[in-house]
C-alpha cells in the first residue's frame, strides 16, 4: 500500500505507474501541475535525486501549506518549488519559475482526499458545511452563489453536461422551487434536496454524487482549465519529454484522449483532401493506446483509485 505524505490523508493514485511512465532521472526538470497531497511530487523528487527539480502547482492554499511544511528540506535545497495557481496558467507559472522546458508533466485531475474531508469546504454531501466547493477559496463564485443566480435551464444543463445526471431537469426544478423559499447554502441541504428527487439504489452511489460533481466542475471551471492546460504542457516538454494525465470521470478522459490522438495524428486536413495542405506534423507519440487502470490490490487499499484512468504520451523529437 502506498502511504500518504505526512500531514495529508491523500494517497497518490497509481504512483508506480506514474513514475514508470515519467521516467524521472538525475538532473531532470518536472512539473506536477496538481500538487494535492504531495505524494506524486515526493516520488518524482526521490526518483530524480540528487539534482532533479520539481515545480508543483496548486490553487488550494491548504495543499501548498502542507507541502511547504512536509517537504521543507527539498524546498530549502532548491529542488522543489511550490507555486500558487491553477494549471490553466501552467506555461506562465513554469516560465516565471525557471521551468520553461521540462522533461515531464503530471496532471492528476479532480479533487484530493484532503479537500473532500475538509468539512468547511462543502465538497462532501455528508458534512453540514457551507456550499463553497472552490479549490481556491479566495477566487470566484461559490456553489451556493451559482445555485442562487443561474436559471432553471442553466442549472439543468450544468448538471447534465458536467455530472451526466439523467434527472437534471427535475433536480433543477426542485432547486429553483426551494430557493424561492430559502437560500440553498449548506451541503447537506442540497444533498437532501437531490435525494428527494433521485431514487438511490442499494449499494449504489449517493443520489447527490453527480450533482455535487457537476457543481464542483462548474465552480472551478475544471474542463476549460484542462483544455487550456494540455497544449501548454506539450509546449513545455523537451523532445523526448513525457506527459502523464490521470482522470477520474469520462468527461476528463475524453478530452485527454481526443487531444492526444490529435497531436499524435498531426495533419488536420479534411479526410476528403487529396493532399495535406496544413503542414501540421505529429508532436506526440501515444504510450498508452488504452488507458491504464489501477490493479485490484491498489483499489482495495484506496477505493479512489477504482475510477482512475491514466494516459501517457511522449514529445516526439524534432
Amino acid at each position: 500500500m502506498v502511504e500518504p505524505v505526512a500531514g495529508t490523508i491523500h494517497i497518490p493514485v497509481m504512483l508506480n505507474a506514474v513514475i514508470g511512465w515519467l521516467r524521472p532521472h538525475e538532473g531532470g526538470r518536472y512539473v506536477d501541475a496538481t500538487l494535492g497531497g504531495g505524494g506524486h511530487t515526493a516520488a518524482m523528487l526521490a526518483a530524480s535525486a540528487p539534482d532533479g527539480r520539481v515545480l508543483a502547482i496548486d490553487a488550494d492554499p491548504a495543499a501548498r501549506e502542507r507541502a511547504q511544511a512536509r517537504l521543507a528540506a527539498e524546498i530549502a535545497s532548491g529542488r522543489l518549488v511550490v507555486a500558487a495557481g491553477n494549471f490553466r496558467d501552467m506555461a506562465q507559472i513554469a516560465t516565471e519559475h525557471g521551468f520553461a522546458q521540462v522533461d515531464g508533466v503530471l496532471m492528476d485531475l479532480g479533487l484530493s482526499s484532503d479537500e473532500l474531508a475538509d468539512r468547511a469546504r462543502g465538497f462532501s454531501f455528508s458534512a453540514d458545511a457551507p456550499l463553497d466547493m472552490r479549490f481556491d477559496p479566495t477566487q470566484g463564485e461559490t456553489a451556493a452563489d451559482l445555485l442562487a443566480t443561474r436559471s432553471e435551464a442553466e442549472i439543468a444543463d450544468m448538471l447534465y453536461r458536467y455530472g451526466e445526471e439523467r434527472q437534471s431537469r427535475a433536480i433543477a426544478r426542485r432547486i429553483v422551487a426551494e430557493r424561492a423559499r430559502q437560500p440553498i447554502t449548506r451541503a447537506t441541504q442540497l444533498a437532501s434536496l437531490v435525494a428527494g428527487v433521485v431514487r438511490g439504489r442499494p449499494g449504489g452511489i449517493h443520489p447527490a454524487t453527480r450533482t455535487f460533481q457537476a457543481l464542483r466542475i462548474a465552480v472551478n471551471g475544471e474542463l476549460d482549465a484542462l483544455e487550456a492546460a494540455l497544449p501548454q504542457a506539450l509546449d513545455l516538454l523537451a523532445p523526448g519529454g513525457r506527459i502523464v494525465v490521470i482522470s477520474f470521470h469520462s468527461l476528463e478522459d475524453r478530452i485527454v484522449k481526443q487531444w492526444m490522438r490529435q497531436e499524435a495524428r498531426g495533419c488536420i486536413c479534411p479526410p476528403q483532401a487529396p493532399a495535406c495542405t496544413c503542414g501540421r506534423a505529429p508532436r506526440l507519440k501515444i504510450l498508452t493506446p488504452h488507458p491504464q487502470t489501477a490493479d485490484e490490490a491498489e483499489v482495495r487499499a484506496n477505493s479512489r483509485a477504482g475510477s482512475a484512468k491514466l494516459r501517457a504520451a511522449e514529445r516526439i523529437t524534432s
